[in-house]
């Protein structure tokens, strides 16, 4: 909340100028709406918050008179002037006319005539007003360098808060930097881990090439004793072979032998 001493310093009549802005152009109000909203606010308004968007608080409004006048200066002078010059040429126009109607007696009767030099006259009157209601240059002047140096003070306000903004992000970033070391110093050590627990199961899976030597000697050595065990067979059947008719040989003669024993013991008897 801002607290502003009246409105008739150079503070209060840039901030109508702002508002204006705010109630013309932002809220899109009609300029009847605004150019009464305005009155209001220089007149009796304390609390500009009730009105319009800015928070602030006016400590002593100026009242009927010098916020009417305070109204002429920043809000009709400036954006009402054109306007008001416009109908003041409309009425000139219009009461050129009338008087050319009445020189050529199309229109005979003075009561036209007279309502167009009292139209142009009040069109007068209020340019005169208005007119009379000017800000001083050294004024608008002083109303420029002041808009000119809160325009100053808020970018510079705003490029502190950018730079602060900045820093904040920029410890942020180391501290992120740091969590990213951090974590890639532990991913290569469970990698590392990882690395030697797949070594070790490979080892354990892979045969060992002294075992695997050793087994080949083994199935050499096997084949040679099979081939071996093979001759051995071979051998022993021949020599069961041999036995078998050594035994068939004795057991013939024997019988032939008895046999021709026999036939010569029988003769004799």
């Amino acid at each position: 909340m801002t607290q502003l001493e009246t409105l008739s310093s150079v503070q209060g009549r840039a901030l109508l100028r702002e508002i204006y802005r705010e109630l013309r152009f932002e809220r899109q109000l009609s300029a009847t709406a605004t150019l009464k909203t305005c009155w209001h606010i220089c007149t009796t308004e304390r609390e500009l918050l009730r009105l319009t968007k800015r928070n602030v608080i006016v400590l002593h409004p100026l009242g009927i008179l010098s916020g009417t006048s305070l109204w002429l200066q920043e809000i009709v002078n400036r954006h009402a002037y054109s306007t008001i010059s416009s109908f003041v040429y409309f009425g000139a126009a219009l009461l050129l006319v009338i008087v050319g109607l009445n020189r050529t007696r199309v229109l005979e009767d003075p009561a036209f005539l007279v309502a167009g030099v009292v139209l142009e006259a009040v069109l007068l009157m209020m340019l005169f007003v208005v007119m009379f209601f000017t800000p001083p240059e050294d004024q608008e002047t002083s109303l420029l360098d002041a808009t000119a140096t809160s325009s100053s003070d808020e970018l510079l306000r705003e490029l502190g808060e950018i730079g602060r903004d900045y820093a904040a992000m920029g410890v942020q970033l180391e501290t992120i930097s740091a969590t990213l070391t951090d974590l890639v110093e532990r991913q290569d050590q469970m990698l590392s881990t990882v690395r030697d627990s797949v070594n070790a199961a490979l080892s354990a899976v892979a045969p060992n090439p002294n075992l695997m030597a050793a087994m080949t000697r083994t199935t050499q050595g096997l084949d040679e004793f099979s081939s071996s065990v093979g001759t051995l067979g071979e051998r022993l059947q021949a020599l069961e072979r041999r036995e078998v008719e050594h035994l068939v040989r004795e057991e013939l003669d024997r019988i032939l032998s008895r046999h021709i024993l026999d036939r010569n013991e029988r003769p004799s008897s």
